[in-house]
């Protein structure tokens, strides 16, 4: 099951997964850019609705991954409590409804796993993050919470990843000066895509990796641990 599988790294999961033979749930407000395929299953769903149907949901599933996010980037003197509350909601909230709402279903499945999506600004400190790291760093309590609860049944960990080419950091990488700009900043001198980040959920969520729970795993080209001289 993916939520917000329709862009993105959502839509490079559902793709991989697909051509990978599973059975994919895609949930999100519109299609998008999700293509046609007799392994995928789109729903719309709205999870800042006030009372998202799950109804379509399937009697057993073996994983979940939940994508929607947000880039709030503002001084923190320009931050309102309701730009906080949209990111606490989208982010936080929105996963801990989709993970209620597939509980069941999780539990009658063969080693199941929940992935999450948290940034590498919840554990390192940038100017200007503080609502999204706030957010974020709430998705790691859940996720470290989560996995001591439901083990060994459920496994649940989540991926850090630093600026990533998807529509939701297209403003930050619009012009070729700031994409040179934001690869200097990595070690590895470039920002991530997509398809990278979506291989690493795969594999988390895949039974290879079923040692693996409670863990949040920086994909940000040595972001939050490397410095250069």
């Amino acid at each position: 099951m993916l939520i917000g599988g329709s862009s993105g790294i959502g839509l490079a999961l559902a793709q991989q997964l697909a051509n990978a033979g599973a059975n994919v749930w895609v949930a999100a407000r519109n299609r998008r850019e999700l293509p046609s395929h007799s392994n995928i299953h789109f729903h719309t769903l709205d999870i800042l609705s006030e009372s998202p149907d799950f109804g379509f949901l399937p009697p057993v599933l073996h994983g979940l991954v939940y994508c929607p996010g947000s880039i709030t980037l503002k001084p923190f003197h320009r931050l309102t409590q309701e730009d906080f509350r949209k990111d606490f909601q989208l982010n936080v909230l929105g996963a801990v409804q989709c993970i209620q709402a597939c509980l069941k279903a999780l539990k009658k499945g063969k080693s199941s796993s929940i992935v999450l999506f948290s940034t590498v600004a919840a554990t390192t400190g940038m100017a200007f993050h503080a609502s999204i790291a706030t957010a974020k760093a709430g998705v790691e309590g859940l996720t470290k919470s989560l996995a001591a609860e439901f083990a060994p049944k459920i496994r649940v960990n989540a991926i850090a990843p630093s600026l990533t080419d998807t529509p939701l950091a297209e403003r930050l990488l619009s012009t070729e000066d700031k994409r040179k700009a934001s690869a200097k900043r990595h070690p590895m001198n470039r920002v991530g895509t997509a398809e990278e980040l979506a291989k690493v959920a795969l594999l988390l969520l895949s039974e290879d990796l079923s040692w693996i729970t409670g863990q949040v795993l920086g994909v940000d080209g040595g972001m939050s641990t490397l410095r250069g001289l």
